[in-house]
């Protein structure tokens, strides 16, 4: 199962006390299902607890039933629910706000969603019929799709009602509201009531930050070795041309020591090498060292 639908079998198993928001979340399906018409309405999905759900919401909502239910133990990717009695049809349209035969665009009537809690199960609804979400440990996308194009609009201005901001969008015939935030994801499955899905996005996040600071750590870690490497290799180069060309006793005493200290410890960091050092000195002490090493290296090579 998806995380998707995960997401969907959380908000079908809720308890729904309220008619208004049954009312409000059948309000959703409607506008965001397959067709909503006054002809028919098909709801297509493949969500087996949202098949189940689906014909309590109705009888919860309006008192009617649907005329085709898939058949008992069906399974399969798409299942369909429809009502296609014109008296069931008008009943649903009414309790909307609206009549069947005057309506020519579809429009989100605020009127039936007066409350925060039924504006939420409206909502809830939308997602059900119309959206989508990807794996969080993948990317971080969540988006609601509608073959209304009005209806898009105004469920943006909703979600801005409730402290959200969507992006806007089309893919061919549908209209889509959509976040790419893992904040605004976690935040809209909270308000329609997903609150496990919510905190397995919230902890998508915590991995995905945890292995990024990791890797992180890992290539710092494995640039400074590099540097290490690099300037150790760098020292032995200039010891040697020093020992060659006039000898390490020609050297004062701490750029001798030094010099002996790296030669004996070649893949040492400074702050090893300071470690080693008797009588103790400064890592910065350590560093002036052996950078002065390789001026007097470069300067006879000049010579």
């Amino acid at each position: 199962m998806s995380f998707s639908s995960e997401a969907k079998a959380e908000l079908c198993r809720m308890n729904r006390k309220k008619k208004c928001c049954a009312v409000a979340e059948a309000y959703g399906v409607a506008l965001y299902c397959n067709s909503f018409t006054p002809r028919e309405i098909r709801i297509i999905t493949g969500s087996a607890e949202f098949v189940e759900l689906l014909p309590r919401l109705f009888r919860r909502a309006f008192g009617v039933s649907f005329d085709k239910l898939p058949e008992p133990g069906a399974s399969g990717s798409r299942q369909t629910l429809l009502i296609t009695d014109i008296g069931k049809i008008t009943t649903v349209f009414r309790a909307f706000g609206m009549e069947p035969d005057d309506t020519l665009t579809l429009h989100i009537n605020l009127g039936v969603l007066e409350n925060d809690c039924c504006r939420a199960s409206f909502v809830r609804g939308a997602f059900l019929a119309g959206g989508s979400m990807t794996d969080p440990a993948k990317r971080y996308h969540l988006e609601l799709a509608t073959t209304h194009a009005a209806v898009s609009r105004e469920m943006s201005a909703l979600l801005g009602e409730l402290g959200f901001e969507p992006g806007q969008a089309r893919r061919g015939a549908s209209s889509l509201n959509y976040f790419k935030q893992s904040e605004a994801i976690a935040d809209f499955l909270t308000t329609v009531g997903a609150d496990v899905s919510a905190l397995e996005i919230m902890s998508a996040r915590v991995e995905k930050e945890m292995r990024s600071e990791i890797n992180r750590k890992v290539n710092c870690d494995s640039a400074n070795a590099d540097k290490i490497v690099a300037a150790a290799a760098e020292q032995l180069d200039a010891i040697r041309i020093i020992e060659r060309e006039q000898g390490l006793d020609s050297l004062p005493d701490g750029l001798q020591q030094a010099a002996l200290l790296r030669i004996a410890n070649p893949e040492a960091s400074l702050s090893e090498l300071a470690a080693l050092s008797q009588p103790s000195v400064t890592k910065s002490c350590l560093s002036h060292r052996l950078k002065r090493l390789t001026e007097i290296a470069r300067s006879g090579a000049a010579e």
